[in-house]
């Protein structure tokens, strides 16, 4: 303490190294840290992950998504509905049998007290057979609706399952390029650490000033900042992907990485030939506008007789036999009870104070709006089918560029480092191109995925190509 106060420039140095390395940074050997993200429990014994392609995937969700199954519900009901109608234009048949048991008059009449019934005793035992003939069903109308019902909900459920196609490989792809972003940074955050302990080793033996070992740090930090994110935008997509696939929310399954193998796209001719073809909404909307055009002419059909018919076979008797006696008849003797009677009905509309007439007034407002929807649903799909094939293309194009990019950042690098370790390029000119190199990467497997999606999105309006 003598000297230095006798020597106030030692001093000085003293204070300026003690505050410096109080200041320094922690060395590159210091324990990286982790973040430990919660993680969904196992309760039953360790299975190996199972292995589940997209068309896998697409298939699960088919079974498990309830807004399909719903619009698969309804598809089924159509069905039946149609079904129903078909059955409600064809005779029903049926059986009734029946004892009317009457209070009798002490046996001075062989009739009871009630005057409809002409004995005690009767017996009815009849076969039906019922046909109803209303407009609806003379005209077809019923069932024609019925039918155009059950083709719309089945174009609607083929919607559905186009989405959800487009979801599932949405949430597919984005699984596998978090996965691939997840490696990338992985692979910079050590490479960064890397960089960091040279920039440390060279400054030990005086080769490089302490900035490079600080931009070196900074960027090691950032890279590891830029992995823990990366984890957690992988856990995340995976448990997007598990709420449609299972059942139970379980995240013991591993995807296919299959980017690299896309599929080609048709021409654009052939592509709208295929919309035409079979596109669901347009399907769905022409189906509409069937119905509506149908439940016009029901409505007017409405104006028309409706007609029925019963013819019943059987016994209607005093006794429950073949063969009797009538009571108020005997001297007949015995006499078949085995029988037929035909009922035939009309019933004209006569007066309804205008309700059949306001009906056809809304019949008619349908059909005018069935229309609009017919003619928007065709503009919708057009725009539908340029703007996702353009997109396809441009996605298609992205992928070659980024994929040369990624090619070139990658040797740009590594040029980079051997001119660092030769001692012809700085610090940030290594940063700056392991930064260039994380985004190329990260920019093609986007690329990639934006591609698989476009593809998903135009066979939505195409189908299947």
């Amino acid at each position: 303490m003598r000297i230095l106060r006798q020597n106030p420039l030692t001093f000085a140095v003293a204070v300026v190294l003690y505050v410096f390395f109080q200041m320094s940074p922690a060395p590159a050997q210091e324990k990286t840290r982790t973040v430990e993200l919660a993680e969904l429990p196992n309760p039953g014994p360790s299975k190996p992950p199972v292995v589940i392609t997209l068309a896998d995937a697409i298939e699960q969700a088919r079974k498990v998504d309830a807004h399909f199954q719903s619009a698969l519900t309804d598809a089924k009901l159509a069905h039946e509905d149609r079904t129903q109608a078909r059955n409600a234009i064809l005779p029903t048949v049926s059986y009734t049998s029946q004892a009317l048991l009457t209070q009798g008059n002490g046996g001075r009449t062989t009739i009871g007290r009630f005057v409809t019934n002409d004995g005690v005793h009767v017996y009815r035992s009849w076969g039906v057979v019922h046909e109803d003939l209303s407009p609806g069903n003379y005209l077809g109308t019923t069932y024609r609706e019925a039918r155009a019902t059950a083709a719309m909900a089945s174009a609607k459920a083929e919607i559905a399952k186009r989405g959800l196609t487009v979801t599932v490989t949405k949430l597919y792809y984005g699984l596998a390029v978090a996965q691939r972003k997840y490696a990338a940074a992985q692979t910079a955050a050590e490479a960064g650490r890397h960089f960091y302990q040279i920039t440390e080793d060279q400054q030990a033996v005086g080769q490089v000033a302490h900035s490079d070992v600080l931009q070196a740090e900074i960027q090691y930090r950032q890279q590891e900042q830029v992995f823990e994110d990366a984890k957690l935008q992988m856990e995340s997509s995976r448990l997007d992907l598990a709420v449609l696939l299972f059942p139970t929310l379980s995240e013991n399954f591993s995807i296919v990485d299959d980017m690299d193998s896309a599929v080609a796209l048709p021409s654009f001719p052939e592509a709208q030939r295929m919309a035409g073809n079979k596109n669901p909404d347009l399907r769905a909307a022409m189906e509409a506008l069937h119905q509506a055009n149908l439940g016009l002419v029901a409505a007017r059909g409405a104006f028309l007789p409706s007609f029925f018919v019963d013819a019943d076979y059987g016994i209607e008797a005093n006794t429950f036999a073949l063969h009797s006696t009538n009571v108020e008849e005997t001297h007949a003797g015995v006499l078949p009870n085995l029988g037929y009677f035909i009922t035939v009905g009309v019933n004209v509309p006569v007066w309804d104070w205008g309700t059949l007439r306001s009906k056809l007034h809304q019949a008619g407002f349908k059909r005018e709006q069935a229309k609009a929807e017919m003619s928007q649903t065709q503009r919708e799909m057009l725009n539908a089918l340029y703007s996702s094939y353009n997109e396809a293309t441009v996605a298609r194009t992205a992928v070659d560029e980024t994929r040369q990019t990624a090619d070139l950042a990658a040797e740009s690098l590594r040029l980079t480092n051997l001119r660092y370790k030769a001692g012809t390029s700085t610090a940030l000119d290594v940063v700056l191109a392991q930064n260039t190199l994380s985004q190329a990467r990260n920019a093609f497997s986007d690329a990639q995925v934006r591609y698989r999606v476009a593809v998903a999105t135009l066979q939505a309006v195409t189908g299947s190509f």
